[in-house]
């Protein structure tokens, strides 16, 4: 009897542990507006979705907070989604924003937040300078010291090549 209960019980904490994982994040899918890139420079495009309009639903969106007006946001090829797009002013203060959407069809509204920021977190990082590895590294790129570096390693092939044809035709070492 014990063992049974001990077994439902742990059954049922980890049937509500799952939903109480997994319900959220369905949730935060289909009921909000998603943006992409949630943090964008001014003059940047962003790009909205939802799913809380439904299969072909379209949605008016407004993006004035941001001072970029109405969009539209249109079926997908993503199964349910609605899609848009707006560009950032140039003219956009550094803040956190709220976009907004309307479905066509049952005037549901949705949101999500638009962070504006005057850097850009995509940038890539070109590296510059030579390693610093310490003992031993390079010193940089000077095409004198490589060309010394390669001369010195054409002379070690050879001569052990040299070595290796001396020895096979016996003629000792």
């Amino acid at each position: 009897m014990r063992r049974t209960t001990r077994l439902l019980t742990g059954s049922a904490l980890a049937v509500a542990a799952a939903h109480l994982v997994c319900a959220p994040a369905y949730a935060g899918a289909t009921d909000g507006l998603e943006v992409f890139p949630s943090s964008v420079v001014p003059g940047g495009q962003v790009t909205v979705n939802t799913a809380a309009c439904g299969d072909g639903g379209t949605a008016a969106g407004d993006a004035s907070a941001v001072g970029a007006g109405a969009f539209t946001l249109a079926p997908s090829t993503h199964e349910g989604d609605a899609i848009g797009q707006f560009k950032v002013p140039p003219s956009a203060q550094p803040g956190t924003y709220e976009i907004v959407a309307a479905c066509a069809e049952g005037g549901r509204r949705v949101t999500g937040d638009l962070v504006v920021t005057l850097t850009s977190q995509r940038q890539p990082v070109h590296p510059r300078g030579s390693v610093k590895t310490g003992v031993g590294g390079a010193l940089g790129p000077d095409p004198v010291q490589t060309a010394a570096g390669v001369a010195a390693l054409a002379v070690a092939a050879a001569g052990g090549t040299w070595l290796l044809h001396r020895r096979a035709r016996g003629d000792g070492i």
